[in-house]
């Protein structure tokens, strides 16, 4: 879905959804669904604000809707223009980053963290891998 970014259009739905899926299997999970809502930075905002209540502007933010452990079930928040700026401030393509913001959701929901330095660590490296797993 796409709420408040007008310019967004997701190329590759196919092979995400195949790269996703394949994600979740690697880690004995089944999705049962999953919503993308590619959005502007101040829908992602206000989302903040209301839900988190973190007042900053951020790229991702995950609602996990599941009821069972080993299944995939949630919402996830992207804002298109943090990953075009945050792909411009590290030299990446925006596709590249992306990537790394719609499976840094799944891996949310999967129960990984990154509220602190270690935990971002190892997030950093759970998305490389899964980042690797991309066949498209």
């Amino acid at each position: 879905m796409v709420e408040d970014a007008p310019e967004f259009e997701l190329s590759d739905a196919e092979e995400l959804i195949g790269w996703i899926e394949r994600v979740a299997e690697v880690h004995e999970h089944r999705i049962v669904q999953l919503t993308y809502i590619f959005c502007s930075d101040d829908y992602l905002h206000q989302l903040n604000v209301e839900y988190l209540d973190h007042d900053t502007l951020t790229d991702v933010i995950t609602f996990d809707n599941s009821d069972d452990a080993d299944m995939l079930e949630g919402d996830i928040f992207i804002s298109v223009e943090r990953v075009r700026e945050n792909a411009q401030d590290l030299g990446i393509s925006f596709r590249d980053e992306l990537h790394r913001v719609m499976i840094h959701g799944v891996l949310h929901l999967l129960g990984y963290h990154d509220k602190d330095l270690l935990s971002q660590t190892a997030m950093r490296a759970k998305e490389d891998h899964c980042l690797s797993l991309r066949t498209f």
